[in-house]
C-alpha cells in the first residue's frame, strides 16, 4: 500500500462503517466502442454503491459466481458476491473480529481447482504502518469462512495469494526485512513460514504456474514505499513448492525512486507477473514510451519483449492475468490529475515470434478523486490504489472492477466492467 493520509481514509470512511451488508445496485446501459480494429466492445457497466473499496480484486468461482473485495480504513475485511454475473452484488458476512477476521488495506482473493476461495488481507493501524497479516478460507462458495493469522510483525505489508493447480495455497508479503513466503498444502487449515524469499525489497507480485511453479516479484520499495533496497529488481522463481529460489533480472528497464508520486515521473508499485497453462512467464510494466509485455519459456532465464501500447501520457499502475495458450488480459492508466484514465487491452501471444495481437479498450475515466487539500479547493482524480484488478470469465471476456471513491459527492463503492472481443462489423 503506498501511504494515504490516514484523516483522509478516515473521513472517506467512518459513516460508512456501519453499512448494511446487502448493497443497493444499479447498471448503466451497455456502452460499445467504435467497431475498429484492436478494439474492445464494453458490454456491460454496472455500479454498486457501497462503503470504500479501494485497491478491489475480482474472482470467479469455478461454479460461475464473482466475488469482489477491497478494502476501508478503518474497517474490516469485506467481500460481495454476485450471483447473476455481475448484474447486482450483495455484501456477504466473512466472519468477526473474535473469529479472527481482522484486516483493513492491502488485500487480495484467489479460489483454487476445487472452488476453496482464499482471502488474504492486511491489518494497518495508521501509525505503525501493517501490523499484520490475516487470511480467509471459504469452502461453501462464501457461505462460511474461517481465519488464521499469517503474521504479526510491525510493518507487514502488501500481501498476494495465488493457487497452484493441485491445490496448494502460497502468500508472500514484505516488511522491511525482505520478502516472506508462507504455504498450506491442506486447504487452508495450516500455515507454514519457511525462509524468506530474498532478504531485501517488497512483495510486488506473485503468480503460480500450470506444474506449481511460483514466481515472485520483488522491487526495491517495501514499507508502503518508506523503505528502498536500491538495485533489488528481481523475480524469483521456484520449482519445489517455495523450498528454494531461483532469482533472475526482471526484463525491461524502470526508473524506481523513493519518492512514489513526485510530478514527472512513473509511480510504481505493483508490477505484475503471470503464468499461461502452456508454462510461459510474462511481466508487463511500463515506461516513458508506453506499456511494455515480455514473455520468458525458461522460467525467467531470458525473455523476449514488446512494446503494447504506445502513448504521449505516462502509462503506470499495470496489471496483468494470463490462461490458455498465450491469451492475456491488461489494465493500466494514463495521465494524472485533470488527464487520468484507464485502459483495458487483451492481448494474444503467438509461438511464431510476431508482435503479440493487441485489442484495446478505449480510455475511461476514473471514478475516484482525492478529498480537496484545503477547503474551497476541487477534488483531483485519483487512482484509488495501485492497480485494476481483472478476472477472465467462464462465459467469455474478461471482467475489470475499479473503485469509486467521491468524498464530495458521497458516492463510493465499485464499479463492474466486462469486456468483450468482437469482431468489427462490415
Amino acid at each position: 500500500m503506498i501511504p494515504r493520509t490516514f484523516f483522509s481514509l478516515v473521513m472517506l470512511s467512518l459513516l460508512l462503517a456501519l453499512a448494511p451488508l446487502d448493497g443497493k445496485t444499479f447498471c448503466q446501459s451497455p456502452q460499445q466502442s467504435s467497431p475498429a480494429i484492436a478494439k474492445l466492445v464494453l458490454a456491460q457497466h454496472v455500479e454498486t454503491p457501497g462503503p470504500p473499496a479501494r485497491e478491489p480484486m475480482i474472482i470467479e468461482h469455478p461454479s460461475g459466481v464473482q466475488f469482489v473485495t477491497g478494502y476501508m480504513t478503518p474497517g474490516r475485511p469485506q467481500v460481495w458476491k454476485s450471483l447473476d454475473h455481475g448484474a447486482t452484488w450483495a455484501r456477504i458476512d466473512v466472519g468477526s473480529e473474535a473469529q479472527g477476521a481482522i484486516g483493513n488495506s492491502d488485500c487480495d482473493l484467489a479460489v483454487a481447482p476445487d472452488g476453496t476461495i482464499y482471502f488474504v488481507s492486511l491489518i494497518y493501524n495508521g501509525k505503525e504502518q501493517g501490523i499484520g497479516i490475516a487470511v480467509g478460507v471459504s469452502h461453501d462458495i462464501g457461505a462460511t469462512w474461517s481465519w488464521a493469522s499469517i503474521s504479526n510483525v510491525r510493518f507487514d505489508d502488501r500481501p498476494w495469494v495465488a493457487i497452484a493447480p493441485d491445490g496448494t495455497a502460497h502468500i508472500i508479503w514484505n516488511n522491511g526485512s525482505g520478502v516472506s513466503h508462507s504455504v498450506s498444502r491442506d486447504r487452508g487449515v495450516s500455515w507454514t513460514t519457511g525462509l524468506r524469499i530474498h532478504y531485501k525489497g517488497g512483495s510486488s507480485h506473485l503468480a503460480v504456474g500450470p506444474n506449481g511453479e511460483v514466481a515472485a516479484r520483488i522491487i526495491p520499495l517495501s514499507v508502503a514505499g518508506s523503505t528502498y533496497h536500491r538495485g533489488v529488481d528481481l523475480i524469483a522463481v521456484s520449482t519445489d513448492g517455495g523450498a528454494t529460489w531461483q532469482k533472475h533480472p526482471a526484463p525491461g528497464q524502470r526508473d524506481w525512486h523513493l519518492e512514489i508520486n513526485q510530478p514527472g515521473r512513473i509511480p510504481r508499485w505493483v508490477e505484475p507477473i503471470a503464468w499461461d497453462a502452456q508454462g510461459s512467464l510474462y511481466s508487463l510494466w511500463t515506461n516513458r514510451t508506453g506499456v511494455w509485455l515480455a514473455r520468458s519459456a525458461d522460467r525467467g532465464v531470458t525473455w523476449r519483449q514488446w512494446r503494447v501500447s504506445e502513448t504521449t501520457d505516462l502509462a503506470h499502475f499495470p496489471y496483468l492475468i494470463a490462461r490458455g495458450k498465450g491469451e492475456l488480459a491488461a489494465t493500466w492508466f494514463t495521465g494524472s490529475r485533470e488527464t487520468l484514465q484507464w485502459h483495458a487491452a487483451r492481448i494474444d501471444v503467438g509461438d511464431s515470434g510476431a508482435p503479440p495481437r493487441v485489442m484495446e479498450s478505449a480510455a475511461l475515466r476514473t471514478d475516484s478523486w482525492e478529498p480537496p487539500d484545503r477547503p474551497g479547493n476541487p477534488a483531483v482524480r485519483d487512482t484509488a490504489g495501485e492497480y485494476l484488478g481483472i478476472t477472465f470469465l467462464r462465459d467469455g471476456g474478461f471482467a475489470v472492477v475499479s473503485p469509486i471513491q467521491d468524498v464530495l459527492n458521497w458516492r463510493f463503492g465499485f464499479s463492474w466492467w466486462r469486456f468483450e472481443a468482437r469482431k468489427p462489423q462490415s
